[in-house]
């Protein structure tokens, strides 16, 4: 695991108004992920885990304190720059796998390579290389259809990392996978953040998960405690 860290928290808080009343989310959450490094936020339904994500992906902006993503400020950028620091630097997974049903899963695999205008014949290249360590070469051609639900999600995966991404957010990435599939995803996160030495947030209710995770934290109350 690097040093380097990818994405960090500084002091962050998160404020709704609700007519006249003010709803604290978190008040002044601090967190560091390095390169290489898998780490796990658990926390209750109900307890602020897909708003800290969010904020984490710069979809949404801290009332206070800092995101940084490879050290620049989500609240340094416009809009247009948020979109392409995500394209670039971020990869995604979720727990319902949101492909594209009329693309084939190598398509799904290209699309971000397609948005950050990579060349076709390259970003085909770069797809059937994340498909095969992802261990479905043969399912290239396969509709989202024809594949089984841990099959999706690896694609899902293997989407996440087509630019090369410094870090992946994942929320409930085995939310929807029964026992045995959830281990088997498990086990490729582990191996794919040790090959391209990126950085692993996985949200997540599964406390099981923390066992195999670099570093823990528990959202609990507008707060993260670390746990690991």
């Amino acid at each position: 695991m690097s040093d380097t860290v990818v994405i960090e928290c500084q002091g962050l808080s998160k404020q709704y108004q609700d007519g006249k009343r003010t709803v604290e989310v978190f008040k002044s959450i601090e967190l560091a992920v390095s390169r290489g490094e898998a780490c796990a936020i658990v926390g209750a339904s109900g307890s602020g885990k897909t708003t800290l994500l969010n904020l984490l992906a710069g979809l949404d902006l801290a009332s206070g304190g800092d995101v940084k993503l490879a050290g620049q400020s989500w609240s340094s950028m416009g809009d247009g720059k948020r979109s392409k620091m995500r394209n670039k630097q971020m990869g995604f997974v979720y727990q319902f796998h949101h492909l594209l049903p009329e693309f084939s899963a190598l398509e799904n695999v290209m699309m971000p390579m397609w948005i950050a205008l990579t060349n076709k014949q390259q970003a085909k290249k770069e797809a059937e290389k994340l498909m095969e360590q992802v261990g479905l070469a043969e399912r290239l051609h396969h509709k989202p259809s024809q594949l089984s639900g841990g099959e999706r999600q690896r694609v899902a995966i293997a989407r996440a990392l087509a630019n090369t991404p410094a870090c992946v957010l994942m929320d409930e990435p085995t939310g929807n996978l029964d026992e045995s599939t959830s281990l088997e995803i498990q086990r490729l996160i582990t191996e794919l953040k040790e090959r391209h030495n990126m950085a692993f947030l996985v949200v997540t209710h599964d406390e099981k998960m923390l066992e195999w995770m670099d570093s823990a934290y528990r959202l609990s109350q507008g707060d993260l405690i670390q746990l690991k």
